[in-house]
């Protein structure tokens, strides 16, 4: 393992019969941190999420989780990794405290330090008093909060989370960062997460980000918004395809036509709109314009959208 490391994944491949899912994937997460994988359905999130959680083993290439190989010492990585999925793993005719239980009783807890702990991070994560009412009367929320609790119980040194906001509304999706925030303070956890959308990708220490089985962008978003640069513009018109070569004679740069819009980067946007619109009379409808997102990021690098849904990759 590489200095402060958690998570180092080099070359991974996997292919579902003709498709490859996994295309040379390589990258670190660092302990403490948050580190995101940001794809679209299919891009391979879950794929590598499934790898890494020792539910499914490579086609080739190697991840190591401290210094474990997935492969070929699974059980020391299990001890290691709390374990999220997206689809509910909880009883739901059990209790919030026995479904909690149960689990301790899997990695060899019992008696009172399995109470205790229980109850310590029913407590973290606002679900004590809730301890004792069955999981089937719970909301979304309460439930990932449980799941939560759950991957957290034997002391995990890693926490994987697959999608962990499917299903939830937006306030439940800023309760669950929140809680998950304080959780990663208080444990010194690490925390890699699988996610479509981008408003919680920006969220993570440090991205990495999938389409198509190849990693095509990694960093900070911070930093991977920077590489934008400038401002994008978005440009409505009727004649998109042959208003954008005359863009580029006239102004320079790259635009590019996606769905029936202009888009490009330009320094200082909001000065160059009046120009832009005397320059082509008639022909411009409406112009957007905005800091770089990590969807610019995305386009920037593949070309296209970030087109996804609810499912997993």
């Amino acid at each position: 393992m590489a200095g402060n490391d958690a998570v180092v994944v080099n070359e991974l491949c996997h292919s579902y019969g003709d498709r490859q899912a996994l295309k040379n994937v390589s990258f670190t997460a660092a302990a403490r941190e948050t580190f995101g994988l940001l794809g679209p359905n299919g891009g391979g999130k879950t794929t590598t999420f499934r790898i890494l959680s020792t539910s499914l083993r490579a086609s080739g290439g190697t991840a190591t989780i401290f210094g474990d190989d997935v492969a070929s010492r699974p059980d020391a990585v299990r001890r290691s990794i709390g374990v999220v999925f997206q689809s509910p793993s909880l009883d739901k005719k059990l209790t919030v405290l026995e479904n909690l239980i149960h689990q301790g009783h899997l990695y060899g807890l019992s008696g009172r330090e399995l109470q205790q702990r229980a109850a310590e991070l029913l407590d973290r994560v606002g679900m004590q008093d809730r301890a004792k009412e069955k999981v089937e009367s719970l909301s979304g929320g309460l439930k990932r909060r449980v799941e939560l609790a759950k991957g957290l119980l034997h002391r995990p040194r890693l926490l994987l989370l697959d999608e962990p906001s499917t299903g939830l509304d937006p306030g439940a999706r800023i309760d669950m960062w929140e809680y998950l925030a304080r959780l990663q303070e208080s444990d010194g956890v690490t925390v890699l997460v699988t996610t479509h959308l981008m408003e919680e990708a920006a969220k993570c220490h440090h991205l990495g980000i999938l389409d198509e089985g190849s990693l095509v962008a990694a960093g900070s978003p911070e930093e991977l918004c920077r590489e934008v640069g400038g401002d994008v513009l978005i440009v409505e018109s009727e004649s998109a395809d042959s208003l954008a070569p005359k863009i580029r004679e006239r102004f320079g740069g790259e635009p590019k036509v996606l769905d029936g819009q202009v888009r490009f980067e330009r320094e200082e946007g909001h000065r160059f709109v009046p120009e832009l619109i005397e320059a082509f009379p008639g022909e411009i409808e409406a112009v957007y314009f905005g800091k770089p997102t990590l969807e610019d990021v995305f386009i920037r690098r593949t070309g296209h959208r970030f087109w996804t849904e609810e499912a997993a990759s």
